[in-house]
């Protein structure tokens, strides 16, 4: 049996809207990233004039892991994101393509966010 090393959950971060696109990505983070598709369980995506995700059960929703984020990555993503105006920064566990359980961040709305419709 392979022994696959799972993403360092400190470095890995699921996206589920214009951080899916490369271009925006590179653009942000100032390099290429390393990505792995992913899905979150229980989470429906919507837009206003964000991207964000509100708990719907018996839906899952598609997406990509950006890994071996720095610190600096992070930096520029959560300026990105608004953090923590429009967005917080917390730790979920999404589903890898191979079935695999990932622990890693996510950006979830704030009350601000959802209420305002930003």
């Amino acid at each position: 049996m392979e022994n696959k090393r799972l993403p360092d959950e400190e470095t890995t971060l699921f996206v589920y809207g214009s951080l899916i696109e490369q271009a925006c990505r590179e653009k942000i983070i100032g390099r290429e990233v390393e990505t792995a598709p992913a899905r979150i369980r229980n989470y429906e995506r919507r837009r206003g004039r964000h991207f964000y995700l509100v708990r719907r059960a018996g839906i899952e929703t598609a997406g990509h892991l950006l890994l071996g984020l720095t610190a600096q990555d992070f930096g520029k993503l959560d300026r990105y994101e608004d953090v923590p105006r429009l967005y917080t920064r917390e730790k979920t566990s999404v589903i890898a393509d191979d079935g695999t359980r990932v622990v890693c961040w996510m950006y979830v709305p704030t009350e601000r966010l959802l209420e305002e419709g930003v």
